[in-house]
Order: structure tokens, then sequence, then C-alpha cells
């Protein structure tokens, strides 16, 4: 017989006579002529709820059905007597497949969000986890489908990488060599980076950025979507060694269409997620952040707030808050004034852009007609109450001696990205990208504070278990 998942069961439209169902024990009580317990197979949020008579031959299997044992069941769907839940199944075959004893961790109680990270190998079993990835997983493939729709081309960027996206070194670094006694140069003074495996220095990816604008400039509209790496020692919510990041990259596009596309992005993918996942929606809404579901409702009403990094210093510099870190025209905004703008001041998403050209990266395309000493670049970041920067964007410098100077002010060699200005060589076109970091798009989805706990393993400093 096929097997029937728990969330196509729950949705029957009619009982049925033969019905087979798989999966692991939540919950089992006992009374003098049945036992009734609960079975998940993680399709949904709700579990099945499985009466076993104790007349029926298997009954006997029943007394192994701890907590987190996997069974099988075979019986009938039928109306349940039971309040809160329209269907149960009434046993006619019952069969443990893998026991499990009273050690199992995740029992009928509170579990700290710290504990469950211990036993990342058991805690999508828990309602939150099984919830959490749920989402992510439809999220996944709404990405997709969002960008495929928009005749997007679907782009795999490397995931070791001779480049450094960002300019900022904070890189893992790839190597074959015997670190305890690596070959050296001719000098003897420095390791010999010719004879390592690409025969020069390589590292894991920050972005597959640079890689989509070679194929934005052949096929225009592209995408990318797979794991990025950062060496950056940050013991923060909002920061893991390892995440995901979407990276659309569109010829064609200035700043402005930047902004709009990262704006029907976001609100795209919170519409699927409220379409899709709305079970494990209200879940989060009822145990994680009640405010979730009115603020997913505002961010889709409202149109998101465009604001100039110039005119985000001039509001901060007159709210009268005392923040941590000072506020300054050239310093970077940090998640303080992040979160001031979004959640006190303008109350829903902002876009803030033209940001000060020496604090962004060599490849942002340089605003003219700048004021000395106030030089900006044309640069996006989509901020999201709760959360801060959620996207990260730019026009990208067209222009190949400009291109060279940004490269110059951040003191790149331009000799790794010959490739990179061989594309303002050679039919060079406006072009504008963004990144999404994933994991904080769940994260302002679902709620959950902590990006340890929208990844399936996390690796952070210090951290890199199962």
């Amino acid at each position: 017989m096929q097997r029937t998942l728990v969330k196509d069961a729950l949705n029957a439209t009619a009982p049925s006579d033969a019905i087979l169902l798989q999966g692991w024990v939540r919950t089992r009580r006992e009374s003098k002529a049945f036992s009734f317990v609960e079975l998940n197979d993680g399709s949904s949020l709700k579990g099945m709820q499985i009466v076993v008579d104790a007349t029926l031959p298997d009954y006997p299997q029943v007394a192994r059905a701890n907590t987190g044992a996997s069974i099988e069941v075979h019986g009938k769907l039928v109306e349940s007597k039971g309040a809160g839940q329209k269907w149960e199944v009434v046993a006619t075959g019952f069969k443990v497949l893998g026991e499990a004893d009273n050690s199992y961790p995740l029992q009928k109680k509170g579990h700290t969000l710290e504990f469950l990270r211990e036993i990342a190998h058991l805690r999508p079993r828990s309602n939150l986890f099984g919830a959490v990835f749920r989402v992510r997983s439809r999220l996944a493939y709404a990405v997709h489908q969002f960008f495929q729709n928009k005749d997007f081309h679907y782009v795999h960027a490397p995931i070791i990488t001779a480049s450094d996206a960002e300019g900022a070194g904070e890189m893992f670094r790839v190597t074959t060599l015997d670190l305890a006694n690596p070959p050296k140069t001719e000098d003897g003074k420095h390791v010999d980076d010719a004879k390592d495996f690409f025969g020069k220095k390589s590292f894991l990816t920050v972005s597959g950025q640079l890689e989509a604008e070679i194929f934005a400039c052949a096929l225009s509209n592209v995408y990318t979507f797979g794991p990025t790496f950062r060496a950056e020692n940050s013991n923060t919510s909002r920061h893991a060694a390892e995440f995901w990041m979407i990276e659309p990259e569109v010829a064609f596009c200035d700043i402005h269409g930047n902004m709009a596309l990262a704006e029907e992005f976001v609100k795209y993918l919170i519409r699927d997620a409220k379409e899709h996942c709305a079970a494990d929606l209200e879940f989060f809404s009822k145990f994680v952040d009640k405010d979730l579901l009115a603020r997913l409702d505002f961010v889709l009403e409202k149109p998101f707030v465009r604001c100039s990094y110039t005119e985000a210093i001039e509001i901060l510099e007159k709210s009268g808050k005392q923040f941590e870190h000072p506020v300054a025209w050239g310093a970077n905004l940090q998640a303080e004034h992040e979160r001031y703008l979004t959640e006190e001041h303008f109350k829903c998403p902002t876009t803030v852009y033209n940001y000060p050209r020496a604090i962004k990266a060599f490849y942002m395309r340089a605003n003219d007609g700048c004021a000395p000493g106030r030089e900006t670049v044309a640069a996006m970041d989509l901020l999201v109450p709760g959360i801060g920067e959620i996207i990260g964007g730019s026009q990208r410098e067209e222009r190949l001696e400009k291109l060279r100077e940004g490269m110059a002010l951040h003191h790149l060699e331009e000799k790794p990205y010959w490739w990179y200005l061989d594309l303002r060589r050679y039919g060079s076109v406006p072009h504008s990208g963004f990144g999404l970091g994933f994991e904080r798009m769940l994260m302002f989805v679902t709620g959950v504070g902590n990006i340890r706990d929208v990844i399936p393993f996390a690796r952070t400093p210090g951290t890199a278990d199962f």
C-alpha cells in the first residue's frame, strides 16, 4: 500500500477504509480499552491521532512506542470523536520500526533554544524547528519561482574562488599544503603558493556576484542561490560563517530598477509564505512573535520608504537618541541605526541609498556631481523592522577608468581582476544587482530571533558540529 502523508490525511475530504501512515511518536496515552498515539511525519505541524484497540493482535507493540520511536500504522481514517481534530486513524495494524529509549531528549516539555542547538540532529522533530525548516524549504522554492517567472537564468557560481568580491579579506583559505612544513619560495622567506592545488591562493567564496556579472553581460537577467562564507569573528544573532545568498544581476538596469526589484522580491516571498505556510506562521505568531502576522501584512500593504544615506544621517542626528555607535556622515550605519529608522522613525521597511564611496565596495558605481569630500556611490541597503539590513546591493561601475579608480581607492591590485576589467572593455553596459541573505529573510518571515535557528547546522566561531 502507498504511504499517505499526515498533512494529506488531515486534509482528506472523506473517510477511508485503508490508509498507511509512517512517522514518529510524539505522545502516547493509555486507557483500559485503548491507547492513543500521536504520529507526526514532519509534513505538517499537527500530527494524526492513532487509536489502537487493546484487542488488536499488534497491541503489545504499543508498549514499545515511546516518544521518538518510529512506527508504521495501517488503519481506517474516520471522523474523530475528540475535540480539536477532524480525523483520526483506527489502527488495524501497528508496528514499531525503531525504538527510542527513555534517554530520548525531546520529551513533552519546554526546551531552550540553546539546548536544541546542541541536538541539531534531533531538533527538526520539534514543533518549532519542523515549522522553521518547512518554511525554509518552501521559500527556497519560491526564490526560484520568482526569478524563473521573470525570465531570469539560474547561474551556479563557484564555491572556491581566488577573488575577494567584497575586498574585505575576511575569507576562509582553501589549501592542500602541509601547514606544518609548507613549501617555500626560493628565498625561503615565504610560502610558495604556486605549489598549492590551484597554483595560487584560493578561498571559499563570500559572494557569487562577480561571476553573476559575467553572465548578466551575456544572458541579461541572472541570479545565483548558494552557500557563501565569511571568516568574520562575529558572535551576534545575525551573523554566521556559512549562510545562503540569493544574488540577482540585471543588465541595462540602474539603481532605481534595482530597488524596485528588491522590494518586489521581498513582498513575493512574504506573500508565498502566507499562502503556503499559513499553519506554521500561525504557530510562530502564537509562540515566537505575537506581532508577526500583523507586521507581515503591513509590509505587504505599504510601499517601502526610500531615503538617501545623507537624509538618514540627518534623521539620526536629530532623533535626540543616544546611540552606542556614533552617528556621523562617512560612518557605516550600525544595526541600532537601521532599526531606529525602520522601527521608530519610518515604521516600515526602508531602502537607504547613495552611501559614501569610501565605505562601500570597489565595484559600486560612483555618483556624478558629488561635492568634494562627499563622494557617494549608487549603493542600496534594504532595512526591515526587527532585523536591520536584509538586502545589500548597488548599480555596478560600468566605466573602466572609474572602476580602476575604485580599485585603487580600496588598495586592490588589478591583476587578479583582469577578467572583471575585461567586462568593461568589451561591450560594457549599465547593470545592477543585490544580495539577499536567505537566513535573514527567514528570520523576518518567522520571527525567530537568531540566525542559528533558521539554518539546519549553524557554522559560527568555535562551532562546526554535525
